[in-house]
């Protein structure tokens, strides 16, 4: 992860908190070819673009929360909203294509759901304002240079705070006391997810315990390398690897019939068998962005002056039927860890 996204994570936990209450800035009233007409608003229709990587749970949450801000601040899609959305299915060439083809259109406003639609639509898009989401670190992967007023057409939000990795990685070294070896399967030609697993491994480095590495090409190599880690790991881990969250009934199928702790970076995986992340609600992320769209739309917001964002209310998310499934104990202790229980602890 580069350094330079470490500093801006901690400036930004600042920044979040004074930005919601700050007056219009000196660019929301000189916006240029961004700006919408406000004049007439009831009768303004929008058509926002949406590139997603990929469709599943964690993305289309995103999707659908990004979705809902608009509709809660009137834009409702069959009103006054069009989306267009387009999903890349994985295939990079297609991620290529829709990212020209939003480019060459007229939509009001682009969103790039998940890193290399973000980037994509980056190096394209230039004459309408962008947004991304689900992104682990918009300054490695050159869509910003900073997190605060990052200037330009574009800004969003971050789904990665360090923390929550290394949050993660103590408590396995904690309560999983006798733990060697941790699996982590990933694609490594996922950018989010290689800046991801190096925390990962630095983490664990500092418990004296390995991070072993089984590699993915596609979503249907992902059993076999989860396969691969039995009797080799004590734990599994995945990242937010869009590739391998994609395959995630594998992993849970192969963590469950050989008693393997699982753990995910992501609610979601939880909700669908993992046993404990640190995360947060997909839908809430894509929320805040929604709400960064209605600014920009409704009340001609630059989104250079915007400041990219982070998650902040970190909380950790137990399932009891995947712990039991996968044979594991959950002690007061581990319980003492969950600060929201009654909606992170998933029964």
């Amino acid at each position: 992860m580069s350094k330079k996204f470490w500093i801006s994570i901690a400036l930004a936990s600042v920044m979040i908190v004074t930005a919601a209450c700050g007056a219009k800035t000196e660019s929301e009233t000189n916006a240029g070819t961004n700006a919408p007409n406000t004049g007439g608003e009831a009768e303004k229709s929008y058509t926002v673009a949406i590139s997603q990587i990929v469709e599943h749970p964690s993305l289309d949450a995103t999707r659908e929360g990004f979705i809902a801000a608009l509709k809660d601040a009137g834009l409702e899609e069959g009103k006054n909203l069009t989306i267009d959305f387009n999903n890349a299915q994985g295939d990079p060439t297609n991620i290529k294509t829709i990212s020209q083809k939003i480019a060459s259109g007229k939509s009001d406003l682009a969103l790039g759901i998940a890193t290399p639609t973000a980037q994509a639509l980056a190096d394209d898009v230039k004459d309408i304002p962008v947004l991304f989401a689900a992104v682990t670190d918009p300054i490695d992967a050159g869509i910003v240079t900073q997190l605060e007023a990052p200037g330009g057409n574009i800004t969003g939000a971050s789904d990665t705070n360090p923390a929550a990795i290394t949050q993660t990685m103590d408590f396995i070294a904690s309560q999983f006391p006798n733990t060697k070896n941790v699996g982590l399967i990933i694609n490594e030609g996922e950018q989010n997810a290689v800046v991801m697993g190096k925390i990962a491994e630095e983490a664990l480095a500092k418990h004296n315990i390995k991070l072993i590495k089984a590699s993915v090409a596609n979503s249907s190599d992902v059993k076999q390398a989860a396969d691969s880690l039995v009797g080799r790991v004590d734990a599994i881990y995945i990242t937010l690897d869009n590739m391998v969250v994609t395959g995630a009934d594998a992993i849970i199928e192969v963590a469950n019939a050989n008693k393997i702790p699982f753990f995910s970076a992501d609610r979601d995986t939880v909700e669908k068998g993992a046993f404990a992340a640190v995360g947060f609600k997909y839908y809430d992320h894509g929320y805040e962005v929604g709400q960064m769209a209605v600014e920009i739309l409704k009340n001609g917001k630059y989104p250079g002056d915007m400041n990219v964002t982070v998650p902040q209310k970190l909380d950790f998310i137990f399932n009891m039927k995947a712990a039991a499934d996968q044979g594991i104990t959950v002690t007061d202790e581990m319980k003492a860890f969950v600060k929201d229980p009654a909606n992170n602890i998933i029964e």
